[in-house]
């Protein structure tokens, strides 16, 4: 939703989806995240892979990448929860891998704080803050779970829902990502924008046709 509407309702309203260069690479990134079976402990951090998170605030639910529990005695309860088996006090907060570089929108820290928001309901805990890895540049970004970036994440759920019970088909509109976009062939946004173009020509037409025909 957040990256672009049209796309999310071909994939969710008309169940559309093909494969282009891009989507295989994230896939190839998310292969050893995606693992649920390559949780670790090192030292006093514990990590999580494939973890199945769900919102009933947002009506969303889905699969963080990486949840990570990082101990420290010293946190509140709010703030921290403790793990099964170990002792301490863990702080929380999910990590969400990325191929490529960071994006000049907020596709991807809107993703990660709705994981943010899941984890939340799930633990009963706050969460001030959770990371982006780019495996372009091997580095994580920091994304701070602010009340801004929470109420574009509530906004766009609440429309998606919308959208979803009105089987609603957004119009297209032509982005320079557009080409980058695995949907580009079935979207066709060149021929879809200029339909309202064509659409006001035929019915001039028309109406010239008919006067004629009077």
């Amino acid at each position: 939703m957040a990256f672009c509407e049209r796309q999310w309702a071909l994939i969710h309203i008309e169940q559309r989806w093909e494969e282009n260069v891009l989507t295989v690479e994230g896939k190839h990134v998310h292969e050893r995240a995606d693992n649920p079976f390559e949780n670790e402990t090192r030292g006093e951090t514990r990590t999580t892979r494939s973890v199945p998170i769900i919102s009933m605030k947002l009506g969303l639910q889905g699969v963080a990448d990486v949840i990570e529990y990082i101990r420290d005695d010293n946190l509140l309860g709010t703030e921290s929860i403790s793990l099964e088996g170990r002792a301490g006090r863990w702080k929380v907060w999910p990590v969400e891998y990325k191929r490529g570089r960071p994006k000049p929108d907020d596709r991807d820290a809107v993703q990660l704080c709705a994981q943010a928001i899941a984890l939340e309901e799930m633990l009963n805990i706050t969460m001030n803050e959770g990371y982006l890895y780019y495996n372009e540049t091997r580095r994580r970004e920091t994304v701070i779970f602010d009340s801004k970036l929470r109420d574009r994440v509530e906004t766009l759920s609440t429309k998606m829902h919308w959208m979803a019970s009105r089987g609603f088909m957004p119009a297209p509109k032509k982005e320079k990502h557009c080409l980058r976009c695995s949907l580009y062939e079935i979207c066709q946004p060149d021929w879809n924008a200029s339909s309202g173009a064509v659409g006001k020509y035929l019915a001039k037409l028309l109406t010239h046709e008919d006067k004629d025909l009077e």
